[in-house]
């Protein structure tokens, strides 16, 4: 019986510890951070931080990265950041979105993304467009 409850309480800790770590991963702040569909995210494709050619971003940065240029985007208030950061790698990111404007009957913004790998931030600018279906897409 002592064996029985001292593996669950190891497998509590264990669990615990996993969900811990990835929450510790992976922290974003900014305006209206609720769920974000990843096939509006997958539109923007590599977004501005496939511009920077020595980002050797993980992939779950570069997903951190494009999911805050979407919220920058699309829920963003001009000049408000919205910040991204993989505690584990020490490597982070800050997207800010200016004043919206209209070509046609489509939606754009103009946008950076500060990302700071080895202490060294690397600036990006660009202009994203919204399509009908909510995606982003970016005029690099």
């Amino acid at each position: 019986m002592r064996y029985v409850v001292n593996l669950l309480v190891l497998i509590g800790i264990v669990t615990l510890a996993g969900c811990a770590s990835t929450g510790a991963n992976r922290q974003q702040s900014g305006a209206a951070l609720g769920s974000v569909n990843p096939q509006l995210v997958e539109v923007l494709g590599d977004g501005l931080i496939g511009t920077i050619t020595d980002a050797q971003l993980s992939s779950g940065e570069r997903k951190m990265a494009l999911e805050a240029e979407y919220r920058a985007l699309e829920y963003g208030t001009t000049g408000d950041p919205v910040k991204w950061r993989n505690l584990w790698s020490g490597r982070s990111g800050e997207v800010l979105a200016a004043q919206p404007y209209r070509v046609g009957a489509q939606d754009c913004r103009p946008y950076s993304h500060t990302l700071t790998g080895s202490g060294v931030p690397s600036v990006v600018r660009g202009t994203a467009c919204r399509n009908p279906d909510g995606s982003w897409t970016p005029l690099i």
